[in-house]
């Protein structure tokens, strides 16, 4: 009698090792930077298909792999919030009135905004990398202190006194461009 063939071990693929080494850790990482469970699972599975799709990921030494994931998990949080961010959702009603008194601004008023904030952005070109980084996760993504701290690896005290320091450092270099008006001459304020 002849014996049944034997099942064929098939080894696991490197991408489910490293699964099954890393996921949780990721994870955690991801969830306590996420409003849900799901968006966090959602993100998890990102972070792995970008890994899979990484050809030289192999090549990455064994102790850094752990890093390389984290920092995948951090750019897919930050594409995450600047998605959320662009895509938020407004009652029709509230943008009607916005849109209301849009209208009736007259051509020279939109053109003196526009100058204004031509003004604001260079102004903000002229900061160091990492300013300018905290003040767009704040005002441009929408993030909180604590949410950049997250995503930056520092303190949340640190982050709060980058804010402050990026916002006195434009607010000087945006007067400076203006040719040193006083704080009441400008017809728009900086956010503080």
């Amino acid at each position: 009698m002849q014996r049944p063939a034997s099942p064929v071990q098939v080894e696991d693929p490197p991408i489910a090792s490293l699964y099954d080494r890393y996921a949780v850790s990721i994870f955690a990482y991801v969830r306590g930077r996420l409003a849900s469970r799901e968006d966090a699972e959602d993100m998890l599975l990102e972070v792995f298909v970008a890994a899979l799709e990484h050809e030289q990921l192999a090549s990455v030494p064994e102790a850094e792999r752990l890093a390389w994931l984290r920092r995948v998990a951090y750019y897919k949080l930050v594409d995450h919030y600047r998605y959320k961010k662009r895509w938020s959702r407004v009652a029709l009603d509230d943008v009607a009135d916005t849109l209301e008194e849009d209208e009736a601004l007259a051509p020279e008023q939109v053109v003196l905004r526009q100058e204004e904030q031509s003004h604001v952005r260079a102004a903000l070109q002229r900061l160091p990398r990492l300013q300018q980084e905290v003040l767009r996760l704040r005002f441009s993504v929408g993030l909180c202190a604590p949410e950049i701290a997250a995503l930056l690896g520092k303190r949340e005290g640190a982050v709060r006194m980058m804010l402050s320091r990026a916002l006195r450092l434009l607010r000087t270099l945006y007067e400076e461009q203006e040719g040193g008006k006083p704080h009441g001459a400008r017809r728009t304020p900086i956010p503080s």
